[in-house]
């Protein structure tokens, strides 16, 4: 909110899920404001992920100068098939030299507590991360908005310096890579990216995902890596918002921990977190799951970000989760009864479409 009050050319939003609620309204009031100031606002929603963003909420934000578009507009959910194609990007632009990106949506989900750090009120406790970036990195991420805006827009946006602006060169030693891909991508850069940051890995390999239904490639990846002697730690909800994922993702549990792979249930709440650390050197922060929905059929875009500073702030919060989590026991996982893991091996038949 506070970048979005000090732009001064154009503001470019994209994103999953926006809610009309106590954190989504004043944006909208923002925005117009705004707007109204003279800067361009540009707002991009996916329309199966935002049913809050009502036409009403709509027409005024355009009466104020908002330009404001669903990504791919769903008329007749049971049977359109675009309704799997989401758009799952959270990306925030602004002048075209600082920009967002990462898990969290527009919710007051992501709100925990009030000012005095009450959770009373709250049902579920979210954990989540996002970036700010500041620098050559939001070319890219202006590129996939602008793209992304062509796509879904009549009135298409040209590249030019006001959206490209003049930027100071990154630390010596600091460098940030996006990694974007979708159902029109020719590969499949989100998963090739991680798969590679796996491979790289010579001491230790941090993860967190809340939903990990990540196919053969990537679990073969993590074995292999526990069996070679690295410290491979995954951490993933103990509380999940779909009882179905989650029974779908234990299914995954047993070679890991065969190859020794630390599996950490986070018990606080919900961890919506989509990050990845490595040898403390290189992390990811972005919006694509470890799942074959973020993999094949969601719009993502992830950060790979390169600085040892950084990594090392991940690495901290890493394991401050861990002591919200915990560890699930090798002997006792593997001891329990067939009965049990029938929903999870159930669950796994429907892991593609999940």
């Amino acid at each position: 909110m506070q970048a979005i009050e000090e732009a001064k050319h154009h503001i470019h939003i994209e994103y999953y899920i926006y809610e009309y609620d106590n954190t989504g309204t004043p944006l909208v009031e923002l925005l117009i404001k705004k707007a109204d100031e003279g800067v361009q606002v540009r707002f991009i929603y996916d329309d199966f992920g935002s049913p809050s963003i009502k036409k009403k909420t709509e027409e005024r934000m355009r009466k104020a100068g908002v330009e404001i578009h669903p990504f791919h507009k769903v008329r007749f959910y049971i049977l359109a098939n675009r309704i799997n194609y989401r758009n799952h990007r959270k990306i925030v632009v602004i002048d075209g030299r600082t920009a967002f990106v990462g898990g969290i949506n527009v919710s007051d989900k992501y709100v925990n507590g009030n000012s005095t750090g009450d959770q009373s009120a709250k049902k579920l406790y979210w954990r989540d991360t996002h970036v700010r970036i500041d620098g050559p990195a939001v070319y890219y991420l202006q590129y996939l908005f602008m793209s992304d805006w062509n796509f879904c827009c009549t009135t298409p946006l040209q590249p030019g310096k006001a959206f490209f602006a003049a930027l100071p060169p990154v630390p010596r030693g600091s460098f940030v890579q996006v990694a974007a891909s979708g159902p029109d991508s020719t590969l499949p850069s989100v998963l090739y990216s991680i798969l590679q940051a796996i491979y790289l890995a010579k001491e230790e390999i941090l993860i967190t995902t809340p939903y990990f239904i990540p196919g053969d490639s990537i679990i073969d990846a993590l074995c292999v890596a526990g069996l070679s002697g690295l410290s491979v730690k995954l951490l993933v909800p103990g509380v999940c918002d779909s009882k179905l994922v989650n029974a779908a993702s234990k299914s995954n549990y047993n070679k890991l921990l065969q190859a020794g792979v630390e599996i950490y249930m986070y018990q606080k709440g919900f961890v919506h977190a989509k990050t990845m650390t490595t040898d403390g050197k290189l992390s990811v922060v972005g919006t694509a799951n470890m799942d074959y929905r973020s993999f094949e059929l969601n719009f993502e875009v992830n950060a790979i970000i390169y600085d040892q500073e950084f990594s090392r702030r991940m690495r901290k919060v890493f394991f401050e989760d861990l002591e919200n989590a915990e560890k699930i026991d090798k002997d006792m996982w593997f001891a329990r009864s067939g009965l049990s893991q029938l929903p999870e091996k159930l669950a796994r038949l429907f892991s593609p479409v999940l």
